[in-house]
């Protein structure tokens, strides 16, 4: 089960981690399929891009770095994503960035607005890179 924000045990286990090293967050988001409580004629899509578009160049004024964003069309393997229909991936300079700028206030009293409407639910995966 997936919520909007994180539980206790996994902000613990985020902040057990190195706090300076760099970060990659996948985001993987269902949005409201109920219109009710949107703007007349947008859809949780349209909404959700009210806050992802200046999120993305937040972090980026903010050394963090846009890797990937995209619509979900289909799920080619395994069950369970059905659902999803918004990834987007960026690059944190570390733990401690990400969390500064998820958690500041201007933001939530500005944009997050629009990313409470729009949003079901979220996995927010956090990943450190590998070589391959």
């Amino acid at each position: 089960m997936s919520t909007t924000w994180p539980d206790a045990g996994q902000l613990e286990a985020f902040l057990a981690a190195p706090q300076d090293e760099p970060v990659v967050m996948m985001n993987l988001l269902r949005l409201k399929s109920d219109p009710a409580g949107l703007p007349p004629g947008d859809t949780a899509r349209d909404v959700m891009m009210r806050y992802a578009e200046p999120m993305r160049r937040y972090v980026e004024a903010h050394g963090g770095e846009f890797v990937f964003a995209g619509d979900v069309a289909s799920q080619l393997i395994g069950h369970g994503g059905e659902d999803f229909a918004f990834v987007s991936i960026m690059r944190y300079p570390s733990r401690r960035v990400f969390l500064e700028l998820a958690g500041d206030a201007e933001i939530a009293e500005t944009i997050g607005k629009h990313r409470d409407l729009a949003l079901d639910s979220q996995w927010l995966l956090v990943m450190t890179e590998a070589s391959v």
